[in-house]
C-alpha cells in the first residue's frame, strides 16, 4: 500500500487554546514557569509526552551550532538543572561556550518557553545527590556509555551492562561516575510564548534587570512584549 508524502506547507492548526496577557503573568519568572509547568503536567501523558523535555543549542570550538532534547530536573532561583555524560557533545561544546539556548516546546498548549543563559557545572555533591535519586538501571547506564563516543556494536554495550549488573545487583549502592553530572543554567532572558489566532501570537519575556539573575526576585527583571 502507498502512502502519500505529507505536503508541510499545509499543515495548519488554529492557536486558541488561552492567552498570555500582562495582567495575568506571575511576578516572577520562576512562578511562572511553575504555572504553566503545572498546567503542562496536567494535560496528562497521552498528550504531552514528558513535560520536562528541554530543547538545548549548544554551539562548539569550531562555531559549529547543533541542538538535542534533554531532561529538566530542577527549577529554584539559581537556574535550570540538567544532568549528563561530561564528555558528551554537548558538555565540550558548553565548555569552549557556555551560552546556551532552551525551549520546552508545549505543543498541545499551544506554548513555548525560550531561555538565553549561561550553563556551568554543580558541585559533585550536588550532582551525587540527583544520581541516588535515579533507577538503578539509569545509575548503570551512566557508567556503561560513553556518550558521544564511537562504538562498533551495541554488543558491547549489552556486554557492559550485564557485567556492571552481576557486580551491582539491585539494591546495591552504585558509586557516582567520575564524567558524569550536572550543568546549571543561569537565565539572563526567559520568554513565555503563547499561540493566539492568525499568528498574532503572546511573547512576554522576563530580561535581567540588574546584575541579579534570581528567579524568585521580581525586581530583578523587567518585562517587554514582543511582537509575534
Amino acid at each position: 500500500m502507498s502512502i502519500d508524502t505529507p505536503d508541510p506547507s499545509d499543515m495548519r492548526i488554529v492557536y486558541d487554546k488561552d492567552q498570555l496577557v500582562e495582567a495575568d503573568l506571575a511576578s516572577t519568572p520562576l512562578a511562572q514557569f511553575n504555572k504553566w509547568l503545572a498546567e503542562a503536567v496536567a494535560v496528562g501523558p497521552q498528550a504531552l509526552i514528558e513535560p520536562n523535555a528541554m530543547v538545548i543549542a549548544v554551539r562548539n570550538d569550531a562555531d559549529v551550532v547543533s541542538t538535542r532534547s534533554v531532561l529538566l530536573k530542577g527549577i529554584d532561583s539559581r537556574g535550570l538543572t540538567f544532568y549528563t555524560n561530561y564528555g558528551s557533545d554537548k558538555a565540550g561544546a558548553i565548555a569552549a561556550n557556555s551560552q546556551v539556548s532552551i525551549t520546552f516546546p508545549w505543543y498541545p498548549l499551544h506554548r513555548q518557553v525560550n531561555v538565553i543563559g549561561t550553563a556551568t557545572k554543580v558541585s559533585r555533591e550536588e550532582s551525587g545527590a540527583y544520581f541516588q535519586t535515579r533507577p538503578h538501571g539509569s545509575k548503570l547506564g551512566a557508567i556503561v556509555s560513553a556518550q558521544s563516543s564511537v562504538i562498533d556494536s551495541r554488543e558491547i554495550l549489552e556486554k557492559r551492562m550485564a557485567e556492571l549488573e552481576a557486580q551491582y545487583p539491585e539494591g546495591s549502592e552504585v558509586p557516582l561516575p567520575d564524567v558524569w553530572g550536572g550543568f546549571l543554567i543561569t537565565v539572563s532572558t526567559i520568554e513565555f510564548w503563547q499561540g493566539r489566532r492568525s499568528r498574532l501570537h503572546d511573547r512576554l519575556r522576563f530580561v535581567k534587570n540588574g546584575s541579579s539573575s534570581d528567579l524568585s526576585d521580581a525586581s530583578a527583571w523587567k518585562v517587554i512584549r514582543l511582537s509575534p
